[in-house]
């Protein structure tokens, strides 16, 4: 089965494998089930194509995907721009929501503490 775009995998329960789209988590995924009075623990590879469409009917509702990527980045820019706090924590790619950095966070923000060279390569340069 494919919903914009997205592959949802067969062998998984339907719960979990509209997850697979950009923008559905569990709630929405469980929410969109019960309006369509699918069972949650039917698999993709057994709907019959009018609950597929009926899923997809349901699905036409949210913004998934490619929009939804598309708003969340210029929600992104928007700040950015305006120079507002989040914005700026942002363009410098360090946590936004108020993490500290003084220790952890190591992903998200440029380390400086690496090293170029081995010391064992360094004191072989200096004799």
């Amino acid at each position: 089965m494919r919903i914009s775009g997205v592959n949802i995998p067969e062998n998984k329960r339907l719960e979990v494998a509209l997850t697979y789209l950009y923008g559905i988590g569990r709630m929405t995924a469980t929410k969109i089930l019960n309006e369509a009075s699918i069972s949650f623990d039917k698999k993709a590879k057994d709907l019959s194509t009018e609950e597929s469409n009926k899923i997809r009917d349901l699905l036409g509702k949210y913004k998934l995907e490619g929009d939804l990527r598309r708003e969340v980045s210029s929600n992104i820019k928007r700040m950015k721009d305006i120079n507002s706090y989040r914005g700026i924590r942002h363009a410098k790619s360090l946590p936004v929501w108020g993490q500290r950095t003084k220790t952890n966070s190591r992903t998200t923000r440029p380390y400086k503490g690496r090293k170029t060279m081995t010391s064992g390569r360094r004191k072989m340069e200096k004799k």
